[in-house]
């Protein structure tokens, strides 16, 4: 202690000031940002979505049919958008089309239109049957949310040739083809709200997801870019990250803190637009629900989200499922 002590009377206060204030200003930094977290997510109200388009303005959801897609088709129309559903089953968006035209939300019946396409086969006739169902309307927002991960976690090397060009096709390709029909209606308005899902997999590199991972990346930058071209127009982009939700590609049933159903996850991005949630490191970005902001939030205050260490997690988890998803199938195979 004593050498301590001789130690810190041989610096000079000029430096001792400096470090204090060094520390300060890290301590402050920190508090300010959970403090801005929280506001952003119990506290302050997002962008009112009549922002984008008026009453009987359309909504575009890809994915529509199920899960997450479906309760965004929803909840849109509960606020009072038309809706353009867009997915692979025709008969699953013809229920959803009928479902929504019968509950009359607000008191003003809505309107649908479908669209029955497989975004794996890139077909440009797909593509041009969604601009010509879609030229002329007030579309106000676009939900990309059609997306496809791996069967179950797989070793790059070991991925099959199909599922790797499916999701690059599903997620990527798609997801500009649809965007680049839709934006630029938007601009001309000079109102619109484009809003991509992400996920934790493009955030933190995923090994056994690599091409899923990779491919929520690239959209990741992309709408980051997209963002700072078409702000200007009046045009909104957000990307919005999410952790695991309850739906058929995460193969989760049960909700939990840190993964909610879709209904709750919806309604938590639509009513904070605009909002960064955990999201605050990057622009046009936002993890909107409370515990996946917490996590990320921490993630990015502590060890990085990109570190060894979250890779060696990651690594480790989806290895575990991965096992116990080889051995479920040889059980099956057996029983056969």
């Amino acid at each position: 202690m004593d050498s301590l002590t001789n130690v810190l009377a041989h610096v000079p206060k000029a430096a001792v000031v400096s470090f204090a204030v060094i520390g300060f200003i890290f301590v402050a930094d920190r508090f300010i940002s959970y403090v801005r977290l929280l506001l952003s997510l119990f506290v302050l109200k997002g962008t009112n979505l009549r922002k984008y388009g008026k009453k009987g303005s359309w909504a575009i959801v890809t994915g529509a049919s199920d899960g997450i897609g479906k309760e965004y088709a929803i909840q849109l129309a509960q606020k009072g958008f038309n809706i353009v559903l867009v997915s692979r089953t025709e008969s699953k968006l013809q229920a959803l089309a009928k479902e929504i035209e019968q509950k009359n939300y607000l008191g003003t019946p809505i309107q649908t239109k479908v669209l029955a396409m497989d975004f794996s086969k890139n077909d440009d006739g797909d593509y041009a049957r969604l601009k010509a169902l879609v030229d002329g309307l007030d579309v106000a927002i676009l939900i990309n949310n059609v997306g496809q991960s791996h069967s179950i976690p797989v070793p790059f090397v070991l991925t099959p040739k199909d599922e790797m060009k499916d999701i690059i096709t599903i997620n990527c390709i798609g997801t500009l083809k649809v965007t680049q029909i839709v934006c630029p209606g938007m601009v001309q308005r000079k109102r619109g709200l484009i809003l991509t899902m992400g996920s934790f997999g493009g955030l933190t590199p995923t090994p056994l997801l690599a091409t899923y991972s990779g491919s929520k990346a690239f959209l990741q930058q992309w709408s980051t870019a997209l963002g700072g071209e078409v702000r200007s127009s009046g045009v909104d982009v957000e990307l919005v990250i999410s952790y695991l939700v309850t739906s058929a590609m995460s193969k989760i049933r049960k909700p939990s803190m840190l993964i909610p159903n879709p209904r709750n996850f919806v309604k938590s991005v639509l009513s904070k637009i605009g909002r960064v949630g955990g999201a605050q490191n990057i622009a046009y970005t936002s993890t909107p629900y409370w515990s996946h902001a917490l996590v990320q939030w921490w993630w990015e205050q502590t060890i990085g989200t990109g570190s060894a260490w979250i890779i060696e997690k990651n690594k480790g988890m989806h290895q575990s499922i991965r096992t116990r998803a080889l051995r479920k199938a040889e059980r099956e195979a057996k029983k056969a």
